[in-house]
């Protein structure tokens, strides 16, 4: 069941990284924590290239990524602090609030693809072009805090997911963040072709609100009925779990 639900939580962190609201940003982060700017970097497929400290790029975004990953783990500790149970009457209940919400978080999602008011997102990003770990680290903070509702129905699905099993919810936050931030490390890893790949997955995010709208409300309905265990069911994420 543990490894279960933090697998949930991993692929929920690589679905927030592919929101519609997020990908399209990384340029944007990508010219941030390499010091140029988004011109400069729309410019690298042509035969110059930029003179960028690649050393300096990854430990931006590892400092990105810690900043967010201690909000999102401090939520982890808090919820475990509150909803941390033994009643399994109590327990129950918390399952069919939880499977409600999050059925609510996936229908969200589907109603947003027709509806363009529901699209609201609350960006930050630092005005300043100079680059420092701390400056990085702070825009992570700021980022978890921000970047709201843009991630919003996958962060809150992962949220009641915690509150419902109190006992795993550090480890599900830390796994959600792991989720989000080894995307941004492997852009900063690889930021001479990640333009290219960030233009090449944007064309196939059409579908992106109507799978993962999907899949929150089936997850949804595991959590209801305290099924969530049937996910071992299906072959690859039991493959998944194995090597894992």
């Amino acid at each position: 069941m543990v490894e279960i639900t933090i697998a949930v939580a991993v692929l929920a962190g690589l679905g927030s990284f592919v929101a519609p609201c997020i990908l399209p940003m990384i340029p944007a982060f990508l010219a941030y924590i390499s010091g140029t700017t988004l011109s400069e970097i729309n410019q690298k497929n042509d035969s110059k290239t930029i003179s960028v400290n690649k050393t300096q790029i990854v430990l931006n975004s590892v400092f990105f990524v810690l900043g967010f990953s201690i909000v999102f783990s401090t939520l982890g500790v808090v919820i475990n602090s509150i909803f941390s149970i033994s009643d399994t009457s109590l327990v129950e209940g918390l399952n069919h609030v939880g499977g409600v919400i999050i059925i609510g978080f996936g229908i969200f999602l589907l109603l947003s693809i027709k509806i363009n008011k529901l699209n609201v997102e609350k960006k930050f990003l630092p005005k300043t072009s100079k680059t420092s770990y701390p400056m990085s680290f702070v825009f992570g903070l700021a980022f978890a805090a921000g970047w709201t509702p843009c991630v919003g129905p996958i962060l809150g699905t992962i949220l009641t997911l915690a509150a419902t099993t109190p006992s795993v919810a550090f480890n599900l936050l830390l796994a959600y963040s792991l989720g989000l931030g080894i995307p941004f490390i492997l852009m900063g890893m690889f930021f001479s072709r990640s333009n290219k790949i960030i233009h090449s997955m944007s064309r196939h995010l059409k579908y992106y609100n109507l799978i993962l709208g999907v899949f929150i409300i089936i997850l949804g309905i595991l959590v209801f009925t305290n099924q969530l265990t049937y996910l071992a069911n299906f072959p690859l994420l039991n493959e998944l779990l194995e090597i894992g």
